[in-house]
């Protein structure tokens, strides 16, 4: 009779060592203190105004630091490419200095967000900071050993920085992909109601000038009645999902606008338009009516 070979029942897959590596980084609660203290100092310094909201990129619409963070990188990686290709030192040198450059407003902007994250994606950041740290002190090295006549060595230090660099993305892109940060986390809620109008409560059943949470389908909506009218948005805020409707009402611009309960951000409450930051994304909202019998029907604003 043929054997066949079966995996044995106890036995799991062996995981990549880089992504168990850093699932243990994330659970690393040593790095908590520092984290604690430089994420306070950091929002403390830059308060809520319209630095922070740039820092963040909510102009933009999207995170500043990942542009930012091309520029530089790009220009350091160009800087090996010219080293090792000998096709100029001037090259390599000025491709070096506008890499550390750029460095300046990156690292800005990436201490802004890092200080509104999630403490799990908070102890992969301080150590994706440290390792940009380095890659920085070893292109400044480059320069200098360069500009003294030592181009070897130069060329040997830039090539450990972009090493450093590269370590650098590693973890940034595993914050990004892997742990979401800076990702818009509302915006397949458009997407998941079918289209038409739906009912959605009762007039009657809303309390007035208080937010709260009403559910449709599997969906999670804030509801906010002022009199007659009635907005809703998606619940879960596009920053890093925190619970609009435990949020607070407040005037920004004349507008009335839901602040985030976990990090502050603040929508407008007619559109969902982001007037303040970390948020970078548009609140998902939604359209209503009222049926002759109090019924509020709602569906995705167009």
């Amino acid at each position: 009779m043929e054997e066949t070979t079966r995996p044995h029942a106890g036995r799991t897959a062996r995981r990549v060592p880089s992504a168990e590596l850093l699932d243990g980084l994330e659970r690393a609660t040593a790095l908590d203190r520092p984290i604690a203290v430089i994420s306070k100092k950091v929002r403390r310094r830059l308060g809520p105004g319209k630095l922070r909201d740039v820092l963040h990129g909510v102009p933009m619409g999207h995170p500043l630091h990942p542009a930012l963070a091309m520029t530089t990188f790009g220009c350091w990686l160009s800087a090996s490419v010219v080293d090792m290709t000998r096709t100029g030192s001037r090259a390599a040198r000025t491709l070096i200095l506008v890499g550390l450059g750029s460095a300046v407003p990156t690292v800005a902007a990436g201490l802004t967000d890092w200080s509104t994250l999630h403490r799990e994606q908070q102890r992969v950041g301080l150590v994706h900071a440290m390792t940009n740290a380095v890659a920085a002190l070893c292109y400044s090295g480059s320069v200098f050993l360069r500009v003294t006549g030592r181009e070897r060595a130069g060329r040997m230090l830039g090539y450990a920085g972009l090493a450093a660099a590269s370590a650098g993305a590693n973890l940034g892109g595993h914050m990004s992909y892997r742990q979401a940060a800076g990702a818009n986390h509302a915006e397949s809620v458009g997407h998941l109601m079918p289209l038409g109008w739906h009912d959605l409560c009762a007039l009657k059943d809303l309390p007035n000038g208080r937010p709260v949470r009403r559910r449709l389908g599997y969906i999670d909506l804030f509801v906010l009645r002022l009199g007659d009218d009635v907005s809703v948005l998606a619940d879960n805020c596009s920053h890093l999902a925190g619970p609009l409707h435990q949020g607070r009402v407040a005037m920004e611009e004349g507008q009335a606008c839901i602040v985030c309960p976990w990090h502050g951000s603040a929508f407008r409450i007619s559109d969902g338009r982001v007037m303040h930051g970390p948020a970078t994304s548009r609140q998902p909202a939604f359209q209503t009516r009222l049926r002759q019998d109090g019924v509020i029907q709602v569906r995705p604003a167009e």
